[in-house]
């Protein structure tokens, strides 16, 4: 039999956020240290700034910042003030660390298969925490839920036109096996957040 849910739940406190925020961007970055090492890609703000990098050269870590600036607006006015700014300070700490990343952390060996799901459940649990103290790493996923208040058009529809343009990309720019290698990293990616990401199994704020 299930548990019932309390009927009494508790607001994080500012510590409480502060660690969040941290742990689910620094998770992040090892993360995207993972995915940018095996040369792949994945969905959404993150996938197209690791496009960018790779076709241009320029550094993820700034690329992902300046991507997720338009964004910032739609959360704004979709999710209100205290999540806009979360969500800004996750993204430039992430943004920061993966300046410096790739030299505190090397592998001599990384299977693709392996690297794959690391990458999906190490960044699925990074952004559970960041979800769970009011936060996202930004992007189409905020756009996408503005666009279904304004228009009816269903978030998750956005989301998926947008990686499945996304990967029809990639193949420009990498082979189809590593393609094939990274969208497994985003189907472990999104099943962690969708079986785990549910307000009724927490008590938390």
């Amino acid at each position: 039999m299930a548990e019932p849910i309390p009927q009494h739940s508790t607001k994080h406190s500012r510590l409480d956020d502060a660690q969040g925020l941290a742990f689910g961007s620094f998770m992040a970055a090892i993360g995207m240290t993972i995915l940018t090492h095996l040369g792949f890609v994945t969905g959404q703000t993150a996938g197209l700034a690791v496009l960018i990098a790779y076709a241009t050269g320029w550094q993820f870590g700034w690329v992902f910042f300046a991507v997720n600036l338009p964004f910032y607006w739609f959360g704004y006015k979709r999710l209100g003030l205290a999540f806009t700014l979360k969500s800004f300070v996750a993204v430039g700490a992430l943004s920061g660390l993966m300046l410096f990343m790739p030299d505190w952390v090397r592998f001599e060996s990384l299977n693709p298969i392996a690297g794959a799901v690391m990458f999906g459940l190490i960044t699925g649990a990074a952004l559970l925490a960041l979800f769970r103290h009011g936060a996202s790493l930004g992007g189409v996923g905020i756009l996408a839920l503005y666009l279904q208040d304004r228009t009816g058009f269903r978030a998750g529809y956005t989301q998926l036109i947008f990686d499945i343009v996304l990967f029809a990309v990639a193949l420009t720019l990498r082979d189809p096996q590593t393609v094939a290698m990274s969208a497994l990293g985003a189907v472990v990616l999104n099943l962690v957040i969708a079986i785990n990401h549910r307000r009724d199994r927490y008590v938390a704020g």
